[in-house]
């Protein structure tokens, strides 16, 4: 056995442009946006948290929208069509509802 036979069963795998959290910059986004959300809840201000909240989901529907599959990361789950659609479908219902809601008295 010559030392080229020992590697001529690897795979290489394709080199990503960037690793690590930064290849995943657009969930991060998005997350981000709803622990901000979350703490405006937390502090009694319900309707800007809800905002937020939908706001970052409709972020989350237009950067699956707009980013080519292999940059969209943790954002693709299932075709771009289904994502974009269940995204804007939720976000939407979120912000009909932040504004259906009375306000407290």
């Amino acid at each position: 056995m010559s030392g080229s036979d020992e590697h001529d069963n690897v795979v290489r795998l394709p080199r990503h442009r960037s690793h690590g959290i930064l290849r995943q910059w657009p969930i991060t986004l998005v997350l981000a946006g709803v622990a901000l959300a979350m703490i405006l809840i937390a502090l009694d201000s319900f309707r800007r948290g809800s905002v937020v909240l939908s706001a970052s989901v409709l972020l989350a529907a237009f950067l699956r929208l707009l980013l080519p599959e292999g940059d969209a990361g943790l954002l693709a789950v299932r075709s771009k069509k289904i994502d974009v659609i269940t995204l804007g479908l939720l976000g939407l219902g979120v912000t009909v509802f932040t504004f259906w809601v009375p306000p407290p008295s």
